[in-house]
Order: C-alpha cells, then structure tokens, then sequence
C-alpha cells in the first residue's frame, strides 16, 4: 500500500487525483491533503478518504477546519502546514496553482519522496534551487503534466544517446488558426472556451497565449537534461498525441491516448507500474484523423518570450511565470486585452536584473520584483488605453 499526499487537492488535478485512489483502494492511502482557502472541499474530502493530517493555506480558516474534520485528522496552517503535508508521504502529488507550489516542491523533495507534479511554475521559476534539492536528496519527479508524462513513457524506450529530440504537442488553444487582428477584441469568455482539457483559469489562459507551452518547454529541459535546440513544439488539435520522442535512427515513438488526465496521475502515483484501471483508452474506429501544424509564432508571441527566457537561465524564467501569472490576473479582471499579456510579459523580461538563485528566499525575492514591475506595466498600459 502506497501512502499519497494530495497538495491542492480541491482543484481539477487534486479531484481527480482522489478519484484515480478511489479507483485503486488496494494500491494507495491518501495520508495527507492540502487547500488554500476552499474550506468546504477540504473538510468534505477529509470526512471522504480520513486523513492522517490535513492543510489549510490560510492560518486564519485553521480553526473552522479543524472543528470539522475527522477526530483522529490533524490539522496543519500557512505554508509550513502545507510543506508538512509535503513531507508526509510516499508519493507526493503537488497540484498547487502557480508559483505559490514551489514550497511544496521543495518540501517534498527535500524529504526524499516521490514528486506527482502537476505544479510546471515551481520547477520553472525554482529550477536551480530545485534541482540542487533534488541531487541532494534523492527525490525524485515523475511528471503528471499530459506531455511529460508522453515523453517520461517515451523515453522509457530510450537509452543515452539514442534520443535526438523532444516534440510536445500543444492543442492551439481556442484561438488557433485566427490571426492577430481577429484577437484584437476578444474577452474573457473566448478565451477560456478551451476546445479539448477542462483546466483552471490560469493554465487555460496560459493554453490560449501558447505559453503553456513556453513552460512547458523550459519544464521538459529541466525534467530530462535536453538542450533547447532539441526541443520542438507542434500544434496538434485533437490532444490525441501527447508528445513525441525522434530517436537517432529516425524512429519517432509517441505516447497517444483520449484527453483525460486521470493517465498521467495513475501513471506518477503507480510507477515504475502501470494502474489496471484504463483512463483515456482510444477508440480506433471513431478516430478518423490525426492533424499537426506548426504554432504561429507572430500571433502566440509567449512562445518565444518562454523559449528565451529558459535560455538565459538563472532567474530568468521566474520572472517570466511572475509576470505572466500577474498579466493573466489583469486580463481575467478585464483590465488588460488579451494581446497585452505578451506585452506585459516582454515589458518585464526587458528589465530583467541577471541572477542565479540559490535559495528558496532569493528565489522569491525575484518573483516579487518582476511581479511589481509587471503591475506597474499593466497600470500604465490601463492609463493608456
């Protein structure tokens, strides 16, 4: 039996997480959960799956949790809480939005455990702190993300030396195929409207910009060791095909399945096995077609300004994630178009201050300031619209 700690565990990929333990009773114990603010989920799930300790992001909702969870289920707060909660078991599943997930990366890491993660921006943002963690302890990470999750399968097959480059597939998001001056005017509805995944509003945002797919290029270089060069993206709208591995023989594996997300989740909780329960298993005789193109590249600006962030390395990329994360908020208030969240983007990379961070503190600190430089962005493009 397996023990499992859920972080974020009233989102999408947290739910579903449960759903996939449910599934497999004989295989997983969920021993730890943990929520920022959404204290009816939590304490609901806590009553469900009867955890040892559970977590509450904010101190100040730690007493009404606690007042009704299960007898014997500790109750944890604040970011410490939800680190504890990291450390507590075999295999740690961090589906925490955003940059606020890196604690959680760190923690679980740092204990030694198994890292399920769906959380792409602590990886992103965190990366040399995070991988000097990572090398220190023996933690390790299998990905949950669709398309490191394919080529964590892919390569799987592969042996050094044999692999010649990475392919992750994006879907296009729902404006793929439209040009420039059609995006002009669209609102927020629009842009949420993904054709394909049920996500939240950040990372469905981040799908419509590419810039999900930005991240996750920086991600599989981190995840895999590969240099950017042997990185590839290409839009494929049917998210039948996750990702793609070309070996040096000119083979290309690819890992294919009907888009549902409970796949990756059984496949980072059970390796090196795979679950007997089937998630996502295609029907060949209604699949008729298989299409790929390449990402406009002049309309999806956030491509590029994410591909050039990983290159230049160091903190770098945090400050992308900071002022992506604080540009996507601006256009969900409806204060920016959706156009300007690669200005806002390009405006801070612009200022970026050098650095290579090597503690969590100094890598916070470079959120901080490329978040306040990208709110002083967002106010000016405001004032001039």
């Amino acid at each position: 039996m397996r023990t499992v700690a859920i972080l974020g565990s009233t989102g999408s990929i947290g739910t579903q997480t449960i759903d996939v333990v449910r599934r497999s009773p004989d295989r997983f114990v969920v021993v730890g959960l943990g929520a920022y603010r959404a204290v009816e989920d939590l304490v609901a799930q806590a009553n469900l799956l009867r955890p040892a300790m559970v977590a509450v992001g904010d101190p100040a909702l730690a007493g009404e949790v606690a007042s009704r969870v299960p007898s014997g289920t500790a109750v944890l707060a604040g970011a410490e809480g939800l680190s504890q909660v990291a450390a507590s078991a075999e295999v740690v599943v961090n589906a925490v939005v955003g940059f606020a997930g890196l604690p959680v990366t760190v923690a679980a890491l740092r204990a030694g455990r198994r890292l399920a993660l769906a959380n792409k921006q602590s990886l992103i943002a965190g990366a040399p702190v995070v991988q000097a963690v990572r090398r220190a302890s023996g933690g390790t990470i299998v990905p949950v993300d669709s398309e490191h999750c394919a080529l964590h399968q892919c390569l799987r097959s592969a042996t050094d030396g044999e692999v010649a480059r990475l392919v992750l597939t994006a879907s296009g998001g729902p404006f793929r195929g439209c040009r420039a001056d059609e995006l002009r005017s669209v609102g927020v509805g629009d842009a949420l409207a993904h054709p394909t995944w049920q996500m939240g509003p950040q990372n469905t945002i981040d799908s419509s910009t590419l810039m999900n797919k930005g991240l996750e290029v920086i991600e599989a270089h981190e995840l895999f060791g590969v240099e950017y060069d042997r990185i590839e993206v290409v839009v494929h709208p049917q998210s039948v095909v996750h990702s793609m591995v070309e070996m040096c023989d000119g083979s290309t594996i690819a890992q294919l399945s009907m888009p549902d997300m409970r796949l990756p989740i059984g496949y980072a909780l059970g390796y090196p096995d795979r679950l007997p329960v089937p998630f996502g298993a295609i029907d060949w005789s209604a699949l008729s077609r298989l299409d790929f193109e390449l990402p406009d590249r002049s309309v999806f600006r956030c491509l590029a300004l994410a591909e050039a962030a990983g290159r230049a390395g160091g903190s770098a990329p945090a400050w992308l994630n900071a002022a992506n994360e604080v540009a996507v908020e601006a256009f969900l208030g409806e204060r920016i178009a959706w156009g300007a969240i690669a200005d806002v983007v390009a405006g801070t990379l612009e200022r970026y201050e050098a650095a290579v961070p090597t503690t969590v503190e100094e890598v916070v600190d470079a959120d901080s300031r490329a978040r306040r430089l990208a709110r002083q962005i967002v106010t000016e493009q405001e004032r001039a619209a």
